[in-house]
């Protein structure tokens, strides 16, 4: 089994779960502000890691040099940081816009990452093939039939949230680079540490703390916290140790199939025929970047 192939069953399931996501997000927002939900959620995503981390340096052990350690605990450090400050300014614009964009719209404004990260990576010298570049054009095809409803206003909101794209497509480029020099779970756990750290500091400044409101959001809290931070996340950055960027935002674009699927199993929503071509779309878009 290729490492390719391990990283892509990883990035899916990571698709999943923020496809499944969005729900606990909504629900946030009738609780808690925006700040005070990523504070919590990420606190919690960072201490549901620890003991992952943990449990693998005994049962690994700790082979490495003082010179190997230091350069890997240096690469650690500004990898969350730099992780932790940019998925801060993605979730934060993103949990501000879902109490005033429909859920299908911000799906799909939200998936535009799926631009932003070849435009980037060909700024930065990266060439694209053109299978690749075919992929993205059926994608974003895909997106728009399978999230955006004839008839929806532009509204301001809505290029808010093309921000929050944009760094999310930053996200993953900035993932990119430091998954290969760091530990997946000690890197996912610095980042959301960092995340509750700057959430807590708006939260001083805009929002007022309460934990009866903390405590009633707490299934949709437990859920965007320690699976879609500490488990997704996590995946993500192993999965992007052996998948590159651009085809593993191909790859997370199919977190909208699966928020539509979700909603069918869990909500008992219908799929219409312009959202099961949208999902057809994405899916063969993902199997043709492969090729």
């Amino acid at each position: 089994m290729s490492r390719r192939f391990v990283g892509n069953v990883a990035l899916i399931l990571t698709a999943f779960i923020w496809g499944v996501s969005f729900v606990a997000q909504r629900a946030g927002t009738e609780y808690l502000g925006p700040f005070t939900f990523n504070a919590v959620r990420s606190f919690l995503g960072g201490i549901s890691l620890l003991p992952v981390i943990v449990f693998f340096k005994f049962i690994v052990g700790d082979h490495r040099t003082q010179e190997e350690k230091h350069i890997q605990h240096k690469d650690l450090f500004f990898g969350g940081l730099s992780c932790g400050a940019v998925l801060f300014c993605a979730m934060s614009i993103q949990q501000i816009c879902m109490k005033f964009v429909p859920a299908g719209k911000a799906g799909f404004i939200s998936a535009l990452y799926l631009i932003f990260v070849p435009i980037i990576s060909v700024f930065l010298g990266l060439k694209l093939n053109r299978n690749v570049i075919i992929s993205i054009f059926i994608a974003v095809l895909g997106l728009y039939f399978l999230c955006y409803k004839p008839g929806s206003v532009f509204n301001i909101y809505d290029g808010i949230l093309l921000i929050s794209a944009f760094f999310y497509g930053v996200h993953i480029l900035v993932v990119d680079h430091f998954s290969q020099k760091t530990n997946a779970a000690k890197l996912s756990c610095l980042q959301f540490f960092v995340v509750s750290f700057l959430s807590f500091l708006f939260v001083c400044i805009f929002e007022k703390i309460s934990f009866g409101s903390i405590w009633a959001c707490r299934v949709p809290i437990f859920y965007a916290g320690v699976v879609t931070c500490g488990v997704a996340y996590t995946l993500q950055i192993f999965g992007q140790k052996h998948t590159p960027p651009v085809i593993a935002s191909l790859i997370f674009s199919l977190e909208s199939v699966f928020a539509v699927l979700g909603g069918m199993l869990l909500l008992n929503e219908t799929m219409t025929l312009r959202e099961l071509l949208g999902c057809v779309a994405l899916i063969f878009a993902v199997i043709l970047s492969e090729v």
